[in-house]
């Protein structure tokens, strides 16, 4: 008699993607749209990308401490404060337009951001049945899908056409929708022995491994999230939102199928193939800008991200105890966020040392590194899918 297949989509499972979803418009509607709003203030891309390293580097400071809370079971506590800084800031850039202010605003959005996804992705840890567990972390990361789709072309077309003043609103608003949102959710009840504070305990070392190989992934992400709209209006190619568009239609695609691969295959597919689509976008844009390769790469670096940060954030968090779980997100969200921000950092520098084309071969090493970080580490760790599937140990 077969068994009963384990429910994966229910009322708050998906009420949580949701407000992951409007989250993350949010940030990528500015993120996207900075290096602009920083050239309009009087700056270069060095200070854009000092911005983006900030940015992270606030958000990398709070986020162990935000695991801890989360751990002591205040799930929605966290996610309250977060939503509520990522509401207000927005209104900050349009209120304290100049640049020290704007770098401020700009620091505490980092930690709200911190405060709202490490708390969505532990709340969605909590619900996820175990069974279907990388599957439904793919599915809530259908809502950074959505968003990479929507949110940076929605960014540049509301900056392009209306200016800064009807973009940021549009932010503050979206976070408003979650607020409504957050008020309907409820959350599995966490009973949880009380933890004390150590620094020790703000890492979770079963997370390392894989976050260690999302971190230099995502320096390459870093420069193509934070510069792809500046390099294709200097390079007379089609907007930056067509090609985050394009890049996120590949994205969903692959993300549909990303997490029940990751189940039943491990994640070292991914972790192989997605570091050298990333690789072969970076090579196209810095030695053959052209219009088909732009457009190739957009569908190459949707691949690249689409399948690993799902499979890898699965593997990150997926021995982690419930009292534990919190921390596992924050380690690995805290490496997401040093790779976004020191790879928008770097990625600005060398764009003022040596311009945008050498910018991209130049970072287009780090994925070669991602490779053999998971190789040397990753695939034989006990967090790996892979690893427990060849051990028969699930």
């Amino acid at each position: 008699m077969s068994q009963k297949p384990v429910k994966l989509w229910t009322k708050d499972f998906t009420m949580i993607i949701i407000i992951n979803f409007l989250v993350f418009m949010n940030h990528l509607m500015i993120l996207s749209t900075f290096p602009f709003y920083i050239e309009y203030l009087g700056g270069s891309e060095k200070i854009a990308g000092l911005a983006a390293a900030l940015f992270s580097i606030v958000a990398v400071v709070f986020r162990p401490i935000i695991g801890w809370m989360l751990d002591n079971g205040k799930r929605k506590a966290i996610l309250i404060i977060g939503l509520c800084g990522m509401a207000l800031m927005p209104i900050g850039y349009l209120v304290l337009a100049t640049m020290f202010l704007a770098f401020v605003c700009r620091m505490v959005h980092g930690a709200s951001l911190a405060f709202s996804n490490t708390s969505t992705s532990t709340i969605a840890t909590d619900i996820i049945p175990k069974q279907r567990f990388a599957e439904g972390m793919g599915m809530f990361g259908l809502a950074t899908a959505l968003a990479t789709a929507c949110a940076p072309a929605l960014g540049l077309s509301l900056m392009e056409n209306m200016g800064f003043t009807t973009l940021f609103l549009f932010a503050a608003i979206s976070i408003a929708i979650a607020l409504v949102l957050f008020l309907m959710l409820k959350t599995p009840p966490v009973v949880v022995e009380k933890k004390p504070f150590t620094v020790k305990g703000l890492l979770d070392k079963d997370a390392l491994p894989a976050s260690c190989t999302a971190l230099v992934f995502m320096l390459t992400y870093g420069a193509l999230e934070n510069f792809t709209a500046k390099f294709a209006a200097e390079q007379d190619l089609p907007s930056g939102g067509i090609f985050f568009a394009i890049m996120a239609v590949a994205l969903l695609i692959t993300r549909l199928s990303a997490g029940k691969v990751t189940d039943q295959r491990g994640e070292g597919i991914f972790a192989y193939t997605c570091n050298l689509a990333m690789l072969l976008a970076f090579l196209l844009m810095g030695l053959f800008p052209n219009m088909a390769t732009y457009l190739l790469s957009a569908v190459l670096a949707g691949f690249g991200f689409g399948g690993l940060e799902p499979a890898l954030q699965s593997m990150a968090v997926s021995i982690a105890p419930l009292e534990r779980r919190g921390s596992a997100n924050s380690t690995f969200l805290c490496a997401y966020d040093i790779g976004i921000g020191i790879g928008g950092g770097i990625a600005g520098s060398l764009i003022t040392a040596v311009g945008y084309n050498h910018m991209f071969v130049i970072m287009g090493v780090f994925n070669i590194l991602s490779i053999v970080i998971y190789m040397a580490w990753g695939r034989n760790h006990p967090s790996s899918f892979s690893y427990r599937k060849k051990h028969g140990l699930d």
